[in-house]
């Protein structure tokens, strides 16, 4: 069975992500930030949301691991900071429905969601620039960068939060990132 970790970056949905990856059949649990890399036995990781950059704990080494990993939001974030990107306070601030166009419907994570999905997102900080060997793969009205993924790393972010009721096809996107770590554990 796949395994795929939660990590908790003290984000208020974080709950609903474990929750989401076990109603798929997952093998989830919800492990702190502070637990060292070498402690991460999975074969995936979820980079949670959360309130602050300043609280993300371990969660930069985990992108050295080797293994599949989705950052939600602020784990989006931490994970193009960390891999020289830029990340900055959004124009339009706090969470809303969001029309996201697709940019890639050949893209493993976002892809199925094309031409255009309605999403529940946090626009208090958002990705400004894209890490080296990242693509942009989603955009809004309201974010440029709405979705990232770095495929050869099996890298990947959505700036919105598809564990909540309030995005359409949420499910979809933890199935398209159960495929991913699948895939991965097969090469």
């Amino acid at each position: 069975m796949t395994r795929i970790l939660v990590v908790d970056n003290h984000g208020q949905f974080t709950h609903l992500e474990r929750r989401a990856l076990r109603d798929l059949g997952v093998e989830t649990e919800l492990v702190d930030n502070d637990t060292p890399p070498e402690e991460i036995d999975a074969d995936g990781l979820v980079l949670s949301g959360g309130p602050d950059i300043d609280r993300i704990g371990n969660s930069p080494a985990y992108l050295d691991l080797g293994i599949p990993v989705l950052g939600i939001c602020l784990g989006m974030q931490l994970m193009a900071a960390e891999l020289g990107g830029a990340v900055g306070s959004g124009e339009y601030g706090g969470y809303a429905d969001v029309d996201v166009e697709i940019l890639d419907p050949d893209d493993p994570l976002v892809g199925s969601l094309a031409p255009e999905t309605r999403v529940w997102a946090s626009h208090g900080d958002e990705v400004r620039e894209l890490p080296p060997g990242f693509t942009r793969t989603a955009t809004s009205s309201v974010c440029d960068i709405e979705a990232i993924s770095d495929v050869d790393r099996d890298l990947y972010g959505v700036q919105w939060h598809p564990e909540v009721a309030h995005t359409e096809r949420g499910e979809e996107v933890f199935e398209n990132f159960l495929a991913i770590c699948e895939t991965d554990g097969s090469r």
